[in-house]
């Protein structure tokens, strides 16, 4: 029986979704008449949550952020050819998942996690996915992470947990559970 839990985040760590994701939101803001710049998308919003970041760029407009979002995750498999792969931290995912529980903690939608994990036959490695859809808090808060420990009745000392953002990391540090960050694979 497993006693050990990974998790990792998905957008940076096991994904380099950053232009899928800067091509989504920008195709998305455009149909609104806003325009998002590469170098202001990968400082400021790249690896937070749309609630973060989409008020900030709108301003005080009416226009929803959560229609922007929606248009946003529809938008999203049609640009994930641009998505690269962390290829080492997969090859290091098929040493652990024989001893190790194997989850995903990421801020990015269900659909979108999904999308992209199908597209690169790579759902079927985890034992539970855990996203935006399923916290009231996102990262920095560590609500995730301890619901995956706590689905697996997994310990934090008995828990790793690979991400690369610095609100993600934040997170993992409040879990209570080893640190693994990943920086530009």
């Amino acid at each position: 029986m497993k006693k050990k839990l990974a998790i990792f985040d998905l957008d940076g760590t096991l994904f380099d979704t950053k232009d899928v994701n800067f091509s989504s939101y920008k195709y998305a803001l455009e149909k609104y008449n806003y325009n998002l710049e590469y170098e202001y998308f990968c400082k400021e919003c790249y690896g937070m949550s749309y609630e973060r970041f989409l008020p900030e760029i709108l301003k005080d407009d009416k226009v929803s952020i959560h229609d922007i979002h929606k248009l946003k995750k529809a938008l999203y498999p049609s640009n994930l050819g641009q998505a690269k792969i962390n290829e080492h931290l997969f090859n290091i995912i098929e040493l652990l998942k024989e001893k190790y529980f194997l989850a995903i903690v990421t801020t990015a939608s269900r659909k979108n996690c999904i999308e992209i994990l199908k597209y690169f036959r790579k759902h079927d490695l985890f034992d539970l996915i855990i996203s935006y859809d399923d916290v009231v808090h996102v990262k920095p808060n560590p609500e995730g992470f301890i619901k995956a420990m706590k689905f697996f009745n997994i310990e934090p000392g008995q828990t790793i947990i690979f991400e690369d953002s610095s609100v993600g990391i934040e997170a993992a540090e409040k879990s209570g559970a080893g640190v693994f960050v990943v920086n530009k694979f």
